[in-house]
């Protein structure tokens, strides 16, 4: 028989996760270069936005150039910057963009007919 006291756990009320919160502004360029540098490009707008949380959209529109309005629409969730706009961005966090070679991939190879008999 199972007892029980009648009484309800409620589970802990839980913060969704804040790595702005863990940054500072000097932080900013590392952080955005690994994020590059993992090649997810799927994970550097979630950065140019955490990365905005960190410095304040105010000092970021006064070092893009860039008006606050544009800033928030290109680094929402359905943003598509152009690449002026990204490479202005980068700048404010005292990076550029830049082209390099993609590492090689592994070759796959073919076992031969005869090989395999």
């Amino acid at each position: 028989m199972h007892a029980t006291t009648g009484k309800t756990t409620k589970h802990a009320a839980s913060a969704p996760f804040d790595a702005a919160s863990l940054l500072q502004p000097d932080d900013l360029p590392g952080f955005l270069a690994d994020v590059m540098h993992d090649g997810d490009t799927r994970a550097l707008p979630l950065a140019l936005r955490t990365a905005a949380d960190v410095l304040g959209m105010a000092e970021l529109a006064r070092r893009t150039g860039l008006s606050r309005e544009t800033l928030y629409r290109t680094l929402s969730a359905k943003g598509n910057p152009r690449l002026d706009t990204l490479a202005a961005i980068l700048s404010a966090f005292g990076m550029r963009l830049a082209v390099a070679p993609a590492p090689a991939k592994p070759r796959r190879t073919v076992r031969s007919q005869h090989a395999a008999a």
